[in-house]
This record gives structure tokens, sequence and C-alpha cells, in this order.
């Protein structure tokens, strides 16, 4: 069965305090702040998760995570086919004939495969 979406409850420990949008800091405008760093205003109430959504939380990515596991995929494709591509395609042929020895490749002269193996 598909998974529904329950709307949550405002926190009830929030009382009357305003249930602002969650919008991370970084996405807001450069210019037009009373603080340009922290980009606030003076008097704006600070959202309850302050810590995550402020300037100096975690970076929000600039790629949606499908976009970029779609190029990461296409790129780590793109290096395997060009390996492909140097080993079998581009790989020239040996400019020798391999040497051939007498006797089975000299099995007996060299005391038999027995005694190579160590």
């Amino acid at each position: 069965t598909p998974a529904t979406f329950k709307h949550q409850e405002k926190d009830p420990q929030l009382g009357d305090y305003p249930d602002l949008p969650w919008v991370s800091n970084q996405e807001l405008p450069a210019r037009g702040w009373w603080d340009q760093q922290m980009r606030r205003n003076f008097g704006d109430p600070i959202q309850e998760y302050d810590e995550v959504l402020s300037m100096w939380g975690p970076d929000t990515p600039p790629v949606p995570p499908h976009k970029a596991l779609f190029q990461l995929s296409l790129a780590i494709s793109a290096f395997v086919g060009f390996g492909f591509l140097c080993k079998y395609a581009l790989l020239p042929e040996r400019p020798t004939v391999p040497r051939e020895y007498p006797y089975s490749g000299l099995v007996r002269e060299l005391g038999g495969l027995e005694e190579n193996k160590v």
C-alpha cells in the first residue's frame, strides 16, 4: 500500500510562537538585511531549528540528489567505457611472433610441470 502523508500538528511546546517555513538562510538573497552575515533583520523571529537552517549550518545541495546520482553514474560509465576502449580497441598488435619451443615447450628439459610450479 502506498504511504500517505500525515500533516503534523504544531508542536505544543511552541505555544503562540509563529510556525516559520523550513528555508535555509543560505537560499535567501545576499543583500538587504540588517545583519548581512546571518541574513536576518532586527526583530525577526528565529526558526526553531536555527542551528540547521542558519548560514553556519550544512550546505544546501545545488543539484538535486537524483540528478547528482545520474551525473555520477554517467561519469563512472564514461570512465569504464574509456578503459575498455583503451584495453580492447586501441591495443596494438604484437610486433613479433611469440617464441616456440620444441618438445611441448621444453617440459622435459626444464624438469617437468610439477617442478616448475614450485
